[in-house]
C-alpha cells in the first residue's frame, strides 16, 4: 500500500500541522483505510494488531468532525483499561487543542465525584464501560448528545466481561451516531456485538506477516527455575534501555521487585493491588527514565503506550498465545525496533514450544538448543486420531 499523507487523507491543515509538531507526518496503513470512510461519516469496522496507530485513526476523524455542540460529551469512547483510556486521551489532547475541544476520562480507582465535574464538561470521553455505567446510573454523566462512538480493543472488552455495560450504555445513546469499531479481531461475538451497533459499516483489515509484531526481535532463553533471577539480570545489563518485564502474579511481581532493587536496579511494579495514584506515579517515572525496568502483571499488557521500550521480557511465559503478541507489542510500536525475550525453565519447555510453534517463531525457539514439540494430537471417543489441533492453556 501506498502510504500518503494526512493532508491527501483529507485532514485539515491545523490538524496536520499538530500531528507534524509530534514529528508524525505519514500515516500508517489502518489510517490510510479508515481515514475517507470515517471522515464520511461511516460506521467502520476495523481490525488491525496492536501498536499499529489505530488510535489516531478515529481520533483524527472526530475531531475534524466535532464542531460546537450544546450536549457534552458528543463523542464517547469506550476502552477496556485505565492505561488505555490515558493514552487515548493524551492523543485526543494533542490534537484536539486546535479546535478548543476538551478531553476527560472515566475509569476506576480514583474519586467518582472528581471524575463526574470533568465528564460533563468534555466534548470527549474516554472511558471504561464499569466506571461510565456507574456514571450513568448515578445521574452523573448524561449520554444522549453523544455523536460518535468509538470500541477500541472490542475484542478484549469482551474477554474482560464487559458486555452487559457496554449493552446498558449502548441504550443511553442515540441512535443516529457513527460509530468506529476497532479490534484485533472481528470475528464471532465482536462481530455480533458489531452487527448490533453499526449501520452498513465498512470493514477494513491490516494483515501482519505474521501473528506477533513483526518489528519485534524474539528470543527464548532456556533457564533453571532457581537461576531465572540472575538471568534476567545477565539480560538487563547486556541490553541497554528501558525494559517491561512480565510475570503471572500480584504477589510475584513485588517479589521479584524486592530482588532487583536488592541487587541495586532502579526497578517498580505496575499491577493491579496498586492505587492509582501509585500506578500513575511508577509510571510517569518509567516513561522519564528515572527507573528503567517495569514488572509487570497482564493489566499492563494492553493500553500502556510508553515510547522507547527497549524489551518485553517475560520472566513468566504468558499463559496463551493472545497473551505474548499483547505483552510484545508493548515494544516495536509505530514502526520502532524492539525485542521480547521469553524465560523458559525445562518445565514450560513443552507449552512454550508449543506456543512458539503457533506463532511461526519455531526457528526463535530453537536458536537457543532447545526443541519444537509439535502440536498435540487430539483422539475421538472411539480412539481415532483426530488430527492436530490448537491448544490453548488457560490459567
Amino acid at each position: 500500500m501506498e502510504l500518503q499523507s494526512f493532508a491527501e487523507l483529507g485532514v485539515s491543515e491545523p490538524v496536520s500541522r499538530a500531528l507534524a509538531a509530534r514529528g508524525i507526518t505519514t500515516p500508517f496503513p489502518i489510517q490510510v483505510l479508515v481515514m475517507g470512510d470515517a471522515l464520511a461519516g461511516r460506521d467502520v469496522l476495523a481490525r488491525s494488531r496492536t501498536g499499529s496507530g489505530k488510535t489516531l485513526a478515529f481520533a483524527i476523524p472526530i475531531v475534524e468532525l466535532l464542531g460546537a455542540t450544546p450536549k457534552k460529551p458528543a463523542a464517547l469512547v469506550l476502552v477496556p483499561t485505565r492505561e488505555l483510556a490515558a493514552q487515548v486521551v493524551g492523543e485526543f489532547e494533542a490534537i484536539g487543542r486546535v479546535h478548543n475541544l476538551k478531553v476527560a476520562a472515566a475509569y476506576g480507582g480514583v474519586s467518582i465525584r472528581e471524575q463526574s465535574r470533568a465528564v460533563t464538561r468534555a466534548d470527549i470521553l474516554v472511558a471504561t464501560p464499569g466506571r461510565l455505567e456507574d456514571l450513568a446510573t448515578r445521574g452523573l454523566v448524561r449520554l444522549d448528545g453523544v455523536r460518535f462512538l468509538v470500541l477500541d480493543e472490542a475484542d478484549r472488552m469482551l474477554d474482560m466481561g464487559f458486555a452487559p455495560q457496554v449493552e446498558a450504555l449502548v441504550r443511553r445513546i442515540p441512535k443516529e451516531r457513527q460509530t468506529m469499531f476497532f479490534s484485533a479481531t472481528l470475528d464471532d461475538q465482536v462481530a455480533r456485538l458489531a452487527a448490533r451497533y453499526t449501520q452498513s459499516p465498512t470493514r477494513h483489515e491490516v494483515e501482519a506477516a505474521r501473528q506477533t509484531v513483526d518489528e519485534a526481535g524474539h528470543r527464548f532463553v532456556p533457564v533453571a527455575e532457581y537461576g531465572k533471577v540472575d538471568a534476567l539480570i545477565d539480560i538487563l545489563k547486556e541490553e541497554p534501555g528501558k525494559a517491561l518485564v512480565f510475570v503471572r502474579t500480584k504477589r510475584g511481581a513485588d517479589r521479584l521487585v524486592a530482588k532487583l532493587r536488592a541487587r541495586g536496579l532502579d526497578v517498580g511494579a505496575m499491577h493491579g493491588d496498586l492505587s492509582q495514584q501509585q500506578r500513575e506515579r511508577t509510571l510517569a517515572k518509567f516513561e522519564r527514565g528515572h527507573i528503567s525496568t517495569l514488572v509487570a502483571t497482564d493489566v499492563a499488557s494492553r493500553g500502556l503506550d510508553v515510547e522507547n521500550i527497549a524489551h518485553v521480557i517475560n520472566y513468566d511465559p504468558p499463559g496463551d498465545d493472545d497473551g505474548y503478541v499483547h505483552r510484545v507489542g508493548r515494544t516495536a510500536r509505530a514502526g520502532r525496533a524492539g525485542m521480547g525475550v521469553t524465560l523458559v525453565t525445562p518445565e514450560q519447555q513443552g507449552d512454550v514450544s508449543r506456543m512458539a510453534f503457533r506463532l511461526k517463531l519455531g526457528s526463535e525457539f530453537e536458536a537457543e538448543g532447545m526443541k519444537v514439540a509439535p502440536p498435540r494430537m487430539v483422539f475421538t471417543s472411539k480412539g481415532r486420531r483426530a488430527g492436530m489441533r490448537r491448544r490453548t492453556a488457560r490459567r
